[in-house]
């Protein structure tokens, strides 16, 4: 690749010989947002999140992307399937190798699932969570029927490379496809070259709904009632199971609200961080 198809930010070390890549904005001093991208083609911590950490840096939050293990520009492990502990694990070493505390844990997809097995597994961690139709609430099986994770795997079944397949594994991805834009497909393509089989195939996530009633701390999202990755039925299983949760849904949107709504996304979190 002779010139990155995204910004360049920060590498850390997170040992095993491993690095996490990952922008960060805000003061320094400032509470700490993590922001976890989903999986997909070319994901990335600022391609999912460009349009939104400028705002929490500004209110005074230390924004940090990183990219998770086997995505973005960090690096990618050449094992045959990633799954939840794998990126739990990536994610506390480059917590701990930041030095990192009472961290607010904000993802979306995998990310949210992500978030929701940190919180579990490392509770002293995490002060907030905020997600968006995370996984890690359903069977796996349920996830694979939905029509835009079905649509995904046909794509890569086929064989298929470059913007043109990644244009047509995420026209789903949107309520709106006019905001799918060129240069989400330019910033992902590249990067989706660079991904290990294991990147482009089923991740071992558990279903997590019986586990929500361990978790303390507050906990905020959203859903777009127009999911076709993740279904929206699991806003109710947060709501019903988690002590302290509260969930919007947000009509005429897909799977990405913090880019087609992302003044509401925005205005939203950022109150939530203050006032709870």
């Amino acid at each position: 690749m002779d010139k990155s198809p995204i910004p360049i930010g920060h590498f850390a070390d997170i040992g095993q010989g491993q690095q996490i890549h990952y922008h960060a904005a805000g003061p320094a001093d400032g509470e700490v947002v993590i922001f976890l991208h989903g999986a997909g083609g070319g994901a990335s911590g600022y391609s999912n999140f460009k349009g939104n950490f400028a705002e929490f840096a500004a209110a005074g939050y230390r924004a940090i992307l990183p990219d998770m293990l086997g995505f973005g520009l960090s690096s990618k492990p050449d094992v045959p399937m990633y799954d939840l502990d794998f990126f739990v694990d990536g994610l506390k070493r480059f917590v701990d190798t930041l030095g990192l505390k009472n961290v607010t844990l904000l993802g979306n997809s995998l990310g949210g699932a992500i978030a929701l097995g940190h919180a579990l597994a490392h509770p002293g961690d995490v002060v907030r969570l905020i997600l968006m139709a995370p996984g890690g609430v359903e069977d796996i099986d349920t996830y694979l029927a939905m029509p835009g994770i079905a649509n995904m795997f046909a794509v890569y079944k086929a064989g298929k490379t470059g913007p043109d397949a990644m244009r047509e594994v995420m026209r789903m991805q949107l309520f709106d496809p006019s905001l799918l834009t060129e240069e989400i497909i330019t910033e992902r393509a590249p990067l989706a070259a660079l991904q290990t089989q294991a990147a482009r195939s089923v991740m071992k996530v558990p279903n997590m709904t019986e586990r929500l009633r361990e978790l303390r701390c507050p906990i905020f999202g959203f859903w777009g009632v127009n999911d076709s990755f993740n279904p929206v039925g699991g806003a109710m299983k947060i709501v019903q199971h988690a002590p302290q949760a509260r969930m919007l849904l947000v009509n005429r949107c897909g799977h990405w609200v913090q880019v087609e709504h992302r003044d509401l996304f925005n205005r939203q979190c950022l109150d939530f961080l203050q006032h709870g």
